[in-house]
């Protein structure tokens, strides 16, 4: 008797989507309980506020009766952080189902409200682990787009209420690519970095952005007789349209400009639908002169776009830093 192994792997399915269900369940209901646990902790805790050290007496208090009970999950500093995530989210309906209790306790160490809703946003909309909310977080993915944008885009962006219709409000410049391992001493090639980032596309597609897809690898065109080859080809559901990355790992320069320019425009004759939009180039290269990429491009430009890479996390202090220099050199323009 022949039977079809499809069933087999149609009941791992629903069993894997199952158990995924079960799990997030649970993960939630345990953060509704460390909110209600927080709120009793903080209301217990106003009652005597007029007692000296109360709050910290009582968070002891409370530790010493339920840890031996129910195990180290109700530490002091456990207990804490209950009374850290109630005051941080005192609204118990604004918890989302698809962030569970290690995302929030992420999400508490940020200060800043504004920072705070961003990264919540992004990290429900694009399905994010807490291992991809950390990386995002450390590598200061909020102020990077500020760098190139205003705060009420990259929030509005974030949370579904606009489409974004610019590339620099999804492309970052720098983008950190420290998950390729390439070290930053080392002599390496156009084809070695290219290649690191196809066998670690994942994490360089969560980089790029929101709703990129990759599409191909050294592309090749024929143009009249002569061959020429895009280092990679992505598509951009949100924007609708191509993204073509061309990859330097020198000083960037006016020709390499004038290479991707070239592309760009094939892709806007011969490969874009009606119904897409404009095809967008990414230069991302080791180093550039930022004068010369104005100079070199339209002044209505919004197409091309460079890029430089980083092979290491910044500090805060140096992305700070960095967000400080652009937001008083965007303010220089404007006046």
């Amino acid at each position: 008797m022949i039977i079809s192994q499809s069933i087999v792997s149609d009941i791992k399915v629903l069993i894997h989507g199952a158990r995924d269900k079960a799990i997030r369940l649970v993960d939630h209901e345990r953060t509704i309980m460390y909110w209600h646990i927080g709120q009793r902790i903080f209301e217990e805790e106003q009652a005597g506020k007029d007692r000296a050290d109360y709050g910290q007496y009582l968070i002891q208090f409370i530790a010493e009766q339920l840890e031996p009970e129910y195990g180290s999950g109700f530490s002091k500093r456990q207990i804490e952080l209950f009374r850290q995530f109630y005051r941080t989210f005192p609204i118990a309906n604004a918890l989302r189902s698809q962030l569970g209790w290690t995302h929030y306790k992420m999400l508490m160490r940020i200060e800043s409200d504004d920072k705070r809703a961003f990264y919540i946003a992004e990290a429900i909309k694009n399905n994010w682990t807490t291992r991809q909310l950390e990386r995002q977080i450390y590598s200061n993915l909020w102020e990077r787009l500020l760098m190139s944008n205003e705060r009420e885009n990259v929030l509005a962006v974030a949370r579904n209420e606009k489409e974004p219709i610019a590339a620099k409000e999804i492309i970052k410049d720098p983008m950190y690519l420290e998950f390729l391992g390439l070290h930053r001493e080392a002599s390496y090639y156009e084809k070695d970095l290219e290649q690191a980032i196809i066998t670690h596309l994942h994490d360089f597609l969560l980089e790029l952005g929101n709703g990129f897809a990759f599409v191909a690898r050294q592309k090749r065109l024929h143009i009249d007789g002569d061959e020429f080859f895009i280092d990679l080809v992505f598509y951009n559901r949100l924007m609708q349209c191509f993204v073509i990355v061309e990859i330097k790992t020198t000083k960037l320069t006016h020709q390499d400009i004038g290479q991707l320019q070239m592309y760009v425009n094939y892709y806007d004759r011969f490969e874009k639908r009606d119904f897409e939009n404009k095809t967008i180039g990414i230069l991302l290269c080791a180093d550039k002169n930022n004068a010369v990429v104005k100079i070199s491009l339209p002044e209505d430009n919004q197409t091309i776009i460079a890029s430089e890479y980083k092979l290491y996390l910044p500090t805060e202090q140096q992305l700070i830093a960095e967000v400080k220099k652009e937001i008083e050199k965007r303010d220089l323009e404007l006046e």
